[in-house]
């Protein structure tokens, strides 16, 4: 199930959430859902800290308001719908200004060129070309140098506008496309469409499977970035939970080839939905692929930005942050340095990027049949975002870095300087469910590694060398 949310009003914890379209993993894609629908009411939008509210509200621009003409000394349109622009981001993360992608500093005319991204989303958008040109034209952003649609699981059906999942996923797709294009504008992008909804349990995942193997046996891409989930308690348990087992080929091909595969941790800190995809688990859950040990789990955290994009404050976790303890994958051996954390399982997230509701970003979509802009959060922004940083590390490195788990363990370890630790906030959950009033006990950012941020976030001028050395 996706998870996506719309940059909505403040968390309404004691109301129940509406049922969502699909398990989209981005809060984020709810947030700019409802607002290119016109309306949050026109898909059930989650509200900020990973929860839904009882009733549909206004969207809420982000509270970081972004100045006409400011952004790094440069011209930075503000976006007509609120949220962050990509100047302000790509500033708070250390990267190059658009109007200067090759100017002085360390990233130099690394842009993400000669690399791509494949984003894979249940039914994708179909306005989504000229909904990247318009956002391209609106930021002064090149257009990638290529950008593919592909359908290799079977034809998409038709959209239909009034289907609030479908818009879900249409909204979803937006997102992954236009933001992993911010982060890396000169990266090609694949967009990977699968014509069946991922739900909870295995519900779509044979599909994409079949995807995403297109994608690596035709060698598509050198990072895969996926902003879906199902919640692990949603398989059978039977034979040691064989049914996520039997789904993994994918992911093991991907290591091999060494194809970096991204996953978001989910938006509903410490536990996470049941089958019905109405219901949260009273107790901690995390999901999968984002638990598989080969792939590399992108929580949330929250920013609070200048009009320029600089800090106001040091980043917080977020509270939707999805984080804990697997029950189904024992703890990787690249976790072993953070075992009095992780226990004896794998643990997630590995690493955060922006994902609150508090610091949503815009996107831009037509797919309702009248074009919008509108703000949205969740950890699907953090996934694609993180997307495009891998890509700019493999440009570095002259070659695709693969699974590169390990190599953030060690530069943790080692104290390495593009690594930004998170020290404040957390992920408890509460929320109100058949009458009954829950909360599920979350975890603390703190030094070092933590369930709710991983390692921490990034400081891409020294991550992006650092990585492509430590993986390379």
């Amino acid at each position: 199930m996706t998870w996506w949310r719309r940059a909505a009003g403040a968390e309404n914890r004691a109301g129940r959430r509406p049922r969502r379209p699909a398990r989209l993993l981005a809060a984020g894609v709810l947030a700019a859902a409802a607002v290119t629908l016109g309306s949050l009411a026109a898909t059930g939008a989650l509200a900020s800290g990973g929860k839904q509210p009882a009733a549909a509200v206004s969207p809420q621009h982000s509270p970081v308001q972004v100045s006409p003409g400011v952004s790094n000394g440069t011209s930075s349109p503000v976006p007509p719908g609120g949220g962050l622009s990509p100047a302000q981001i790509r500033a708070a993360y250390g990267l190059p200004p658009l109007t200067s992608l090759n100017g002085a500093g360390p990233l130099k005319g690394i842009t993400g060129k000669g690399e791509t991204i494949a984003v894979v989303d249940s039914f994708g958008s179909p306005t989504i070309r000229a909904d990247l040109a318009h956002f391209d034209s609106y930021f002064g952003l090149p257009a990638p140098p290529s950008f593919r649609v592909i359908q290799p699981a079977g034809k998409v059906p038709a959209f239909h506008p009034g289907n609030s999942n479908r818009s879900g996923w249409a909204a979803e797709t937006t997102l992954d496309v236009e933001w992993a294009h911010v982060m890396a504008p000169d990266a090609s992008i694949v967009l990977v469409e699968t014509p069946t909804s991922e739900n909870e349990g295995t519900t779509g995942f044979p599909q994409i499977v079949t995807a995403v193997d297109y994608v690596l046996r035709h060698r598509l891409a050198q990072v895969i970035s996926q902003s879906f989930a199902a919640t692990e308690q949603t398989f059978p348990a039977a034979s040691d939970y064989a049914a996520i087992r039997k789904l993994r080929g994918d992911y093991q091909l991907a290591a091999r080839d060494h194809v970096t595969v991204l996953a978001a941790s989910g938006d509903e800190g410490a536990t996470s939905f049941k089958y019905n995809m109405v219901d949260l688990y009273p107790t901690r859950a995390v999901s999968w692929p984002s638990s598989d040990p080969l792939v590399t789990a992108v929580g949330g955290t929250e920013l609070d930005l200048t009009a320029d994009g600089q800090r106001v404050k040091p980043d917080v976790a977020w509270n939707g942050s999805g984080g804990g303890r697997s029950l189904v994958f024992a703890r990787p051996a690249y976790q072993n340095s953070v075992k009095a954390i992780a226990g004896s399982h794998r643990s997630v997230p590995d690493i955060s990027m922006d994902a609150s509701c508090a610091s949503s970003v815009a996107i831009y979509s037509s797919f309702s049949g009248t074009g919008k802009w509108g703000p949205i959060c969740g950890t699907s922004l953090a996934t694609p975002l993180f997307a495009g940083v891998v890509a700019l590390a493999d440009q570095y490195a002259g070659h695709s870095l693969g699974l590169i788990n390990p190599a953030i363990y060690r530069m943790a370890a080692e104290h390495a300087r593009g690594i930004v630790d998170i020290t404040s906030g957390n992920n408890t959950s509460r929320f109100t469910q058949g009458g009954k009033r829950y909360t599920v006990t979350g975890f603390p950012a703190q030094a070092g590694y933590d369930l709710v941020t991983g390692v921490g976030t990034v400081n891409a001028p020294y991550f992006v060398p650092e990585l492509a050395k430590a993986a390379g």
